[in-house]
């Protein structure tokens, strides 16, 4: 155990590695996890998180907020390629819709023009 104690003091991460070995121990019954395992997940995770926020703080600052709101972070999502992948089947509560023109709303276009 004391191991994992120095890796993650070395790392910095915020994210509870003991609490994420757990978890992977509790789900994963039948696999062997290696220490590395957690700390890498819990690397990942601080990761995806820190991006998030700041392109949802962003979002924010451009609304003229100073709190992250879930509208915020719905326009952070949808407008990032890579989290959009990512969070492609997940509904975000009170997030709304992203506005964009409907092709077929828009004027048809002649030969004249």
């Amino acid at each position: 155990m004391v191991r994992k104690s120095m890796k993650v003091a070395e790392k910095g991460l915020v994210f509870p590695v003991g609490r994420i070995d757990r978890y992977l121990r509790q789900r994963l019954l039948k696999i062997r996890i290696g220490a590395g395992a957690p700390v890498f997940l819990a690397a990942v995770l601080e990761y995806l998180a820190v991006e998030l926020l700041e392109i949802a703080g962003d979002s924010a600052r451009d609304n003229k907020k100073i709190r992250i709101a879930p509208r915020h972070i719905q326009l952070a999502v949808r407008n990032d390629e890579e989290l959009n992948k990512l969070l492609a089947g997940v509904t975000i509560a009170q997030g709304g819709v992203i506005p964009r023109d409907q092709p077929v709303m828009l004027p048809k276009e002649t030969a004249d023009n």
